[in-house]
C-alpha cells in the first residue's frame, strides 16, 4: 500500500476500484452519450456509465460509475462542471475523483454543487502530485480519507 496526502475539495470517504487516465479527462465527451442523449442503456437503474470520449484510449467504452477516477485534470467544454452536477443527480458519478494536479474551476464547481444540491457521495480529492497517477493502475483498490488522504492498495 501506498499513501497519498492532497487536498480535500469535496469530503468524503469511499472505497473503489480505480480507473485511471494519464490523459486530461473531458467530461462533455465522456458523459455526452449516457446523459445528455438519453442513452437508454445507460439511464437504467443498474446499468454502467461507460465513458464515450474516443480521445481516450485508456478510459473510452469503460463503465466509470462507481470507480475511483484517478486523472491529472479535466479538459474540454464549459460545460463540464454542469455534466458533473447532472452525473451526480442522477446518480451515475464515479465513486471519487482524485486529480494530480490542481483541480480547475468547473470540475471543481460540479463537483461541489452535487455535493451539496444532491443526494450523491463523490468525495474529490487533487494536488495528489504525479507521483500519485505514476503509481496507481487501473482495477487497483483506493481508499479516500476524510482529511484526503488516499490509499493505494496493490491488491
Amino acid at each position: 500500500m501506498k499513501i497519498f496526502q492532497g487536498r480535500v475539495v469535496v469530503p468524503g470517504t469511499v472505497t473503489a476500484e480505480a480507473l485511471v487516465s494519464h490523459g486530461g479527462f473531458n467530461t462533455l465527451a465522456s458523459y455526452q452519450m449516457a446523459l445528455q442523449f438519453g442513452d437508454l442503456k445507460a439511464m437504467g437503474k443498474d446499468t454502467e456509465v461507460a465513458c464515450g470520449d474516443q480521445n481516450n484510449p485508456e478510459l473510452y467504452k469503460k463503465p466509470m460509475m462507481g470507480k475511483a477516477l484517478c486523472l491529472p485534470q479535466t479538459i474540454g467544454s464549459t460545460t463540464g462542471g454542469m455534466i458533473l452536477f447532472t452525473a451526480c443527480a442522477l446518480g451515475k458519478q464515479p465513486a471519487c475523483m482524485l486529480f494530480s494536479k490542481p483541480i480547475d474551476s468547473l470540475a471543481a464547481s460540479g463537483a461541489i454543487l452535487g455535493d451539496v444540491w444532491t443526494d450523491a457521495v463523490m468525495p474529490v480529492v487533487d494536488q495528489l502530485g504525479d507521483e500519485f497517477l505514476e503509481y496507481v493502475k487501473t482495477g487497483m483498490s483506493i481508499s479516500v480519507k476524510e482529511n484526503g488522504i488516499v490509499e493505494v492498495h496493490d491488491s
